[in-house]
């Protein structure tokens, strides 16, 4: 296959590269301050279907809504984000979400429903948005750093992962913790991933170990036993996703070159 951008190749760093939800499109945005959507044909050039240009505004993260119509993105030095909507072809800042004070807003996560959007804070702080507002719903607050978070497919469940290797639990409706438990051998955490039928937690850490837990032993054990160690990353594992039948779990990082497996 082509380059899926091989219309329009970036002048930074890609940080995001996502395809729709629904369509056969594909986006990439990155630090060249743009966020571009391309159509994926078999086999024959993907011709570009349009770039927004977001001015001043180097992209952290972008992501598509779960239905598609919208994408969010974070910078790499703003406490803002924008919200680019497809369907009305407009780009709409958020300048500042009342009740958050962090000075930047760049780590996020949608929840499978399209309800929430978590904002990853600094000194541990979790801020559950309402997707349709966008406003503040509630603060959750762990120890530690968080580095990393995921949503159960459900919805209903938030894994937060910190700096020191600890994962805590969150019920969404309570926003209480229900749970925390240490992955085991982590110096230091740095991605997570729950598998879309809900059997398997991801962690990663900085060793480059990506560590396979089934759901209901993190559930009830403190120092859960990992089902497997996946030892063949030699640079902190920055990346973990599982694909939609749960059958393959991919790692990598963004350390080194190519540094990309497939369990």
């Amino acid at each position: 296959c082509l380059p899926a951008n091989q219309e329009r190749f970036a002048n930074g760093k890609l940080v995001t590269v996502q395809f729709h939800p629904s369509a056969q499109v594909v986006m990439t945005a990155g630090h060249d301050r743009s966020v571009s959507l391309f159509q994926v044909k078999n086999f024959s050039l993907n011709p570009k279907i349009q770039s927004i240009y977001l001015e001043s505004f180097p992209i952290y993260k972008a992501h598509f809504t779960v239905d598609g119509e919208q994408v969010i993105a974070t910078g790499t030095h703003h406490s803002m984000f924008f919200v680019y909507d497809m369907m009305a072809g407009s780009i709409i800042p958020i300048p500042k979400v009342r009740g958050v004070e962090e000075k930047f807003l760049r780590n996020f996560e949608l929840s499978p429903d399209g309800s929430f959007m978590l904002l990853i804070g600094t000194s541990g702080y979790l801020h559950l948005l309402s997707m349709k507002t966008k406003e503040l719903i509630s603060t959750m607050k762990m120890n530690g750093r968080c580095t990393a978070s995921a949503f159960t497919p459900d919805s209903s469940k938030i894994y937060s992962y910190s700096k020191e290797g600890e994962v805590f639990i969150w019920d969404v409706r309570s926003r209480k913790c229900l749970h925390k438990f240490g992955d085991e051998g982590s110096l230091e955490g740095k991605c997570i991933a729950v598998s879309k039928n809900n059997q398997y937690v991801a962690c990663g850490s900085s060793s480059g170990v990506v560590n396979l837990y089934t759901t209901d032993v993190c559930l009830k054990e403190n120092r859960p036993k990992p089902v497997k160690a996946i030892m063949n990353l030699v640079t902190s594992a920055t990346c973990v996703t599982f694909n939609p039948t749960t059958e393959i779990l991919a790692v990598a990082s963004h350390d080194t070159d190519e540094a990309v497996k497939l369990v």
